[in-house]
Order: C-alpha cells, then sequence, then structure tokens
C-alpha cells in the first residue's frame, strides 16, 4: 500500500534532508536554556513565597527576585534586623557591582528599614535556612543560564559561517543573518526557528504557519463558516512565534499599526498577535527566498495590510 501510494501520489511526499550537526546541537541548547528558564521561574517562586512570609520588605525592590544581585542584597542584609546596621556605601558597591542603576542604596535601606512583622520564636531562623538553600541552587542555574547563552550565540555564529562558505564567493546574506535582521528576532527566537523549523523555513511558509500555530482552522458546514485557533502545532514554535510578535509590536512601527488596528476591530490580544506574528512569517521566507536583508524603510514605504483575518 506504501509502495502504491508512492507511485500514485507523488505529490504528497518529499525527500528528507539530513540535519545539520550544528542545527542537532543547537535544539538541544534551545531546549536546555528553556528548561533552566522553567526552573529559574519555579526557584524564583519559591523565593518570592518565602519572602512573604518574613521579609515582605525586599519584595517592593524588584519583580526579579531570581537575579543575581537580589540574591547578593539578600545575603548582605538576610534579616530586617541586619538592615539597621549595615552602611549605605556597602549597598551602594554592591549595587556598582551588579550595574544596578534605577535603585539608590538610600532608597533600598529605607525600603528595608520599614517595621517588620511580628512572627512566632524559630520562623525567621528557619526561613534564613531554606533561604540558604534556594539561593545556592539559583546561583548554579544563572551560571548554566548565562554558559547557555554564550553556547547559543557560538552555534548560531558556527551555523551563519557554514551557511557563507557553502554560498561561495556570492555576496548573498545568510539565512541566519536573514533572520537576525528582523524585528521581534533574539537569541531564543532564532535558535528556536533555525533548530525546530529549519526544514519549513527550506520549504515555504505555510508549513511554518501551520507548525507555528498561527494559520486558523477554518469550519464550514451549509452557511455557517467558524474560523477558530489551530490547537495542533509546535509547543516550543509556538511560543517562540508569539514573543517574535509581541517584541515586534513594540519596535516595528508596521507590526504596532496591524496589531492596534486588530484591536481596534474587537480581536483579543492573542489573536492580533497571531496575525502580526502571520505576516512576520511570510516576510521570513520572503526574504529567505530572494536573499535579502529586512529593511524598515522599504515596509513602511508600502500600505499595510490590516484586514488579513487570522486567528
Amino acid at each position: 500500500m506504501l509502495g502504491d501510494a508512492l507511485r500514485t501520489d507523488p505529490r504528497c511526499f518529499r525527500a528528507l534532508q539530513p540535519l545539520d550537526p550544528v542545527v542537532v546541537e543547537l535544539r538541544e541548547a534551545s531546549r536546555m536554556a528553556e528548561d533552566l528558564k522553567q526552573e529559574r521561574n519555579r526557584l524564583g517562586n519559591r523565593v518570592r513565597e518565602l519572602l512573604w512570609r518574613f521579609y515582605p520588605q525586599m519584595l517592593g525592590l524588584t519583580d526579579d527576585v531570581a537575579a543575581p544581585w537580589f540574591l547578593d542584597l539578600w545575603r548582605l542584609i538576610p534579616i530586617p534586623e541586619k538592615a539597621t546596621r549595615v552602611r549605605e556605601v556597602t549597598v551602594d558597591r554592591l549595587l556598582k557591582r551588579h550595574r544596578i542603576r534605577r535603585l539608590s542604596a538610600a532608597d533600598v535601606l529605607e525600603a528595608l528599614r520599614r517595621p517588620a512583622i511580628l512572627l512566632a520564636p524559630g520562623t525567621v531562623s528557619a526561613a534564613v535556612s531554606h533561604r540558604e538553600a534556594i539561593a545556592k541552587r539559583l546561583d548554579l542555574v544563572n551560571r548554566q543560564m548565562l554558559a547557555v547563552d554564550e553556547r547559543l550565540d557560538r552555534l548560531t555564529q558556527s551555523l551563519a559561517g557554514a551557511q557563507e562558505r557553502a554560498g561561495g564567493q556570492r555576496p548573498e546574506p545568510c539565512d541566519v543573518t536573514i533572520l537576525r535582521s528582523l524585528p521581534g528576532v533574539g537569541r531564543i527566537v532564532l535558535a528556536t526557528l533555525l533548530a525546530e523549523a529549519v526544514e519549513a523555513l527550506r520549504r515555504d511558509d505555510r508549513a511554518l504557519r501551520c507548525l507555528a500555530g498561527v494559520a486558523p482552522v477554518t469550519k464550514r458546514s451549509g452557511k455557517s463558516r467558524i474560523v477558530l485557533m489551530r490547537q495542533a502545532a509546535h509547543v516550543r514554535l509556538r511560543n517562540a512565534v508569539y514573543h517574535w510578535a509581541r517584541v515586534a509590536v513594540q519596535h516595528d512601527p508596521r507590526s504596532q499599526a496591524k496589531y492596534a488596528a486588530l484591536r481596534a476591530r474587537g480581536h483579543g490580544h492573542g489573536r492580533a498577535l497571531r496575525s502580526v506574528a502571520d505576516r512576520l512569517i511570510g516576510v521570513a521566507c520572503a526574504m529567505l527566498k530572494a536573499k535579502t536583508i529586512f529593511d524598515p524603510n522599504l515596509a513602511s514605504q508600502r500600505a499595510p495590510n490590516l484586514g488579513k483575518p487570522t486567528c
């Protein structure tokens, strides 16, 4: 049956190309970065819950309680009583070492010297010992995240060099350079696109739209027509494309105009971002085929298509 299908329906089959070893390493590194991010969020939530128990003054300093500077500050002033004995120069030295400019030493000490809540005996010592265990794990996760980020940059640069060498003497930009030029594409989004959608990028934008979940599903029955969000999609690719569109709305005027127009028509936040991502995927695939770099001036000269419905 399979042999007969290959004879009668050749359009439904395609030859699989072996993956580049660098792409395989890039895929594993990007998945490792996602796992570390989830672990960091989990430990950060435990830190936040622990601070609510005995030291809520520290929560007013930052939202990222897993940041290295916040952990060092917590080690310097582990309990509210210690804040009254710490000098402003010591806190200022810590902030300068971590290059924190949005807070001053006086503001930090003023927040930490607020009246502490009354607790049962032994609560503070138990929480401090718990804090030490969590802080050690967070330090390890933060160091591993920095190492994985450096590895992602090294692998993408290696892949770009291999593509440029394969192109020979032609003055055409490689796929990595083209994707990196798009608005909203950063280290994680670039690595995810190259690792999880390398075959879809080679073929056409339709396969990539389906994999990323931005292509809507239309159901027709008689005179009724319902457009729904596509649920069958690559989860990691869907998340990467979502953040791609979210950042592009903040920095790209054309994407921002499309998002605002769709929101004005009554579309929700997620649906509007999927429409923006749908356009960005089409632009990316067209640029990969034409071997051109993204030009924001060229995009602003054309009238934006704000009426394309995407679920």
